[in-house]
């Protein structure tokens, strides 16, 4: 069956133009203004985290930009070629043929655009600091929260999203107890949060001397990163503080001083460590700001909480038990809430889980549009 070319440029423009009301690329333009300046002041580097904020906003901004400028330009590009076909009929097969595969990667590239429009929530632009703690399951438990951590560290390596492992705890034999990053981009939150939840692994058990099939559990938490304005006060007096020396695999000693710092929330129970800084001073305030952090989720989680208990809405969180990675007696990674599946867990464990995440993505959009 022949493609209709009209009428698919047509649906292409349609959706790029729901794409610009969103991104504006005016205002892109503007804030690009903005940080082109700040980014020369000849005093910027006198603060090197501010610098880095301000250049590292600068350079996705300026991606975000150019991602649409571009996205529109093919779409021109393939109407050409299609007119070109129609006035030259010795080349029309040729150049309809060029401008098919054009298209269908113009539909998957654009599908992939849209997702940044769905990303609405109130922090779903901000970094995201993820937490991956084992679950039930033991030693296989451990070692799958290692896995995920590799397979979030690849997934940001591909999209050259800078990441920061903040703190980590490991586990006795083999992996991790539990592991904190960040992840430093525009919209990594509202990307990034719909794999919170609970991930669970089926498979032949390497530690197992009767190569038994083993299933094992782990949690992953994903909160956005605060920022200076959003004001979590936390009064000393809610606050234990603990010292103590940062440690590697099998208790080794990676730091001869007591550098490493935990916080404990006591009103809440939350519990936040961190060693990866150098000095006590710096794993001090990285600690602060993720407490900071999960104490504004929990207040915009309790706030949501009433609004639901004053409409009547009781529904369980839908994170809970949210994909299986099968790699005995079959091999299949599907996302339960979604259906999404993939057949290739080794691509999946590598980063490759763009799918897992556009289709939560869409899931979610869908959901908050039923229940509103």
């Amino acid at each position: 069956m022949a493609i209709e070319f009209p009428e698919e440029i047509h649906a292409l423009r349609q959706s790029m133009e729901n794409i610009l009301a969103v991104t504006q690329p005016d205002v892109l333009r503007t804030q690009i203004a903005e940080l082109s300046q700040k980014a020369s002041a000849p005093d910027l580097w006198d603060d090197t985290e501010r610098a880095q904020a301000v250049t590292s906003e600068l350079s996705h901004r300026q991606a975000d930009l150019e991602r649409v400028t571009r996205m529109t330009g093919r779409i021109d590009d393939l109407e050409a070629l299609v007119e070109m076909a129609q006035e030259d009929p010795d080349e029309a097969e040729e150049v309809l043929a060029e401008a098919e595969t054009d298209l269908a990667s113009l539909k998957e590239d654009l599908a992939d655009l849209e997702i940044r429009t769905l990303l609405d929530g109130e922090y779903d632009e901000r970094n995201a600091v993820v937490t991956i703690r084992s679950g039930a399951g033991g030693v296989d438990a451990a070692d799958f929260a290692e896995m995920l951590l590799r397979m979030y560290l690849r997934w940001a390596e591909r999209h050259g999203y800078p990441t920061k492992v903040m703190d980590t705890s490991y586990a006795e034999e083999a992996g991790l107890k539990s592991a904190t990053f960040e992840v430093q981009a525009p919209y990594a939150y509202g990307t990034l949060s719909v794999e919170g939840g609970t991930h669970r692994l089926v498979r032949i058990s390497p530690f197992d001397n009767q190569g038994r099939r083993q299933t094992s559990f782990a949690a992953v938490e994903v909160i956005p990163l605060i920022e200076d304005t959003d004001h979590i006060d936390i009064p000393e007096t809610d606050m234990r503080i603990d010292v103590f020396r940062s440690s590697g695999p099998g208790g080794q000693s990676v730091n001869t001083t007591d550098s490493a710092v935990r916080i404990t929330h006591l009103p809440t129970g939350i519990v936040v460590s961190m060693q990866d800084e150098k000095s006590q001073i710096q794993n001090r305030a990285a600690a602060l700001r993720v407490l900071q952090s999960r104490l504004l989720v929990l207040r915009h989680e309790e706030e949501q909480a009433k609004k639901k208990e004053l409409a009547g809405d009781v529904k369980a969180s839908w994170g809970d038990q949210m994909r299986s990675y099968v790699l005995q007696p079959y091999q299949m990674v599907k996302d339960l809430r979604t259906e999404y599946e993939s057949g290739n867990p080794q691509a999946v464990f590598d980063g490759d889980i763009d799918g897992f995440i556009n289709a939560g993505i869409r899931w979610r959009k869908n959901q908050q549009n039923a229940e509103s």
